[in-house]
């Protein structure tokens, strides 16, 4: 059986050498924005280790649109240019260089996991106010601002002003964050999204911000993979459903989105996930037959065989995965060896510990 999972792709002319890929992950590390040494190796090894793709972290567009005050962002030059030797090290390992655009909204302003505090950081240790759809807190952090029209413009300029610099900074493919909960998604959701206006109620209406942030970004970067994460589900009575991810991401694709990273949940607190091996994959397969787009699946696949079936399923076109490759750095290698997939980017300097037949 040939491995599809070591099977390459192009996407809008970007060759892809398998569809293996590093998931974004949030590191906490940053400073004032800046990502740091510990984000070059984090982010380097990955693309050493055989990923067809590396997403880094959520990088907030705006000050107000970091998750704690240690997220990385990429709304100044100096950011943008320490992203710069970062994109480059991936991309010479050969492996895409991606960035995902993100802006918290309402769960912006928080204690990263490495502090003994919980929820909203205070103004006046460092925390800012925060802005939604709704002045609806999540539960246990500070309330935010209902965004007025000036601000979702503001919103859009921002992640416009990041899709510049992202792709001064060397970055070959770009993300959109709507999902997780963070401001995008809760705009989608009816769980947070109370407006009245022409961006609540309807679908169409939630999905407004969303369709202008596409365009704008879109419009900055028109020959470059553009990805969307969504949240497929709340999880959660009355919440955005995998069927309105499907009809949206319909909506997205024919603006010029690419390809969608299909997770779920995050926007709630009341949310009831039981999780287990691949417990996602359901809701990738849902949207990739629904609407007619390519997605990857996320959601604890840590095993070669287990990735490589979802795509002899045709559940997914492509796997991200995260806490396995944290794991081990060098997944794709090993994965490669134990489906039997004969890969030929197997570094010079490691080829001597490659498995024999």
């Amino acid at each position: 059986m040939t491995s599809l999972l070591f099977s390459p792709v192009t996407i809008r002319g970007l060759d892809v050498r398998n569809r293996l890929w590093v998931a974004p992950m949030c590191q906490y590390s940053a400073v004032e924005g800046v990502p740091q040494e510990w984000h070059h190796t984090h982010l380097a090894q990955f693309a050493s280790g055989g990923a067809g793709i590396v997403v880094a972290e959520a990088t907030a567009v705006s000050p107000e649109g970091r998750i704690s005050p240690e997220d990385t962002g990429i709304w100044t030059d100096e950011q943008r240019d320490a992203w710069a030797p970062i994109a480059a090290a991936i991309k010479a390992r050969g492996a895409v260089a991606a960035l995902q655009l993100a802006h918290a909204g309402r769960k912006a302003s928080t204690w990263s996991p490495f502090s003994d505090h919980h929820g909203s950081v205070p103004v006046e240790q460092g925390g800012w106010p925060t802005v939604a759809p709704s002045a609806i807190a999540f539960e246990g952090y500070a309330e935010p601002a209902q965004l007025d029209e000036a601000g979702m413009d503001r919103v859009v300029a921002d992640f416009e002003a990041a899709t510049h610099r992202a792709l001064d900074a060397g970055f070959e493919l770009l993300e959109i964050h709507a999902a997780h909960g963070y401001l995008l998604h809760q705009f989608l959701s009816p769980l947070s999204n109370l407006r009245t206006d022409e961006y609540g109620g309807s679908l169409e209406n939630r999905a407004r911000l969303l369709l202008r942030v596409v365009d704008a970004v879109r419009a900055a970067a028109p020959d470059v993979p553009l990805f969307v994460r969504f949240s497929a589900t709340d999880w959660a009575e009355g919440g955005w459903t995998v069927d309105e991810t499907a009809v949206v991401a319909g909506w997205v694709a024919e603006r010029g989105v690419d390809f969608f990273d299909i997770s779920s949940g995050g926007n709630v607190a009341h949310q009831r996930i039981v999780p287990g091996p691949g417990y996602q994959v359901h809701l990738a397969d849902h949207v990739r037959k629904t609407a007619g787009v390519p997605v990857s699946a996320v959601g604890l696949i840590d095993d070669a065989r287990q990735a490589e079936a979802v795509l002899q399923r045709g559940e997914a076109d492509a796997i991200m995965a995260a806490r396995e490759w944290l794991r081990d750095p060098h997944f794709a290698l090993r994965a490669a060896g134990e489906l039997g997939a004969d890969i030929d980017y197997w570094p010079k300097q490691y080829v001597r510990a490659r498995p024999r037949r």
